[in-house]
């Protein structure tokens, strides 16, 4: 990790922690658990707070729901000492991926190389 990413790391919400807050929780921090993605979650004390530190860019959709039932106080019980039970029709989670190469890009978009192929449609053109 060179110097520059190391400050930029420091100074920056949106790659992983301020140093503010990495320092809040070394003196105050309990760590509860891990997730698949390396977001690592605390909560104080008297758990009057709870947070997460992100593995890499800081974006919310990379919590998964489980944790973010935890966060957010819907349950208490912490996600990897009692697992929510999923339902076989459940999908993994996947974080939002608006505004990269992986986003959602239906027929016809302007995203997809070449133009569909329709028989249904003829391009008007000026006389």
């Amino acid at each position: 990790m060179g110097i520059l990413s190391t400050i930029n790391g420091l100074f920056t919400w949106w790659n992983g922690a301020t140093l503010n807050t990495l320092l809040y929780t070394r003196r105050k921090g309990i760590k509860v658990g891990e997730d698949d993605q390396g977001n690592v979650y605390y909560h104080n004390k008297d758990d009057s707070k709870r947070w997460v530190i992100f593995n890499g860019e800081a974006e919310a959709s990379r919590i998964s729901a489980d944790w973010h039932g935890w966060m957010h106080r819907t349950f208490d019980e912490i996600p990897s000492d009692k697992p929510l039970p999923h339902k076989a029709w459940e999908k993994p989670h996947v974080e939002n991926l608006t505004g990269t190469a992986l986003a959602y890009a239906p027929a016809g978009s302007i995203r997809k190389g070449a133009p569909a192929n329709r028989q249904d449609y003829e391009a008007w053109v000026p006389e």
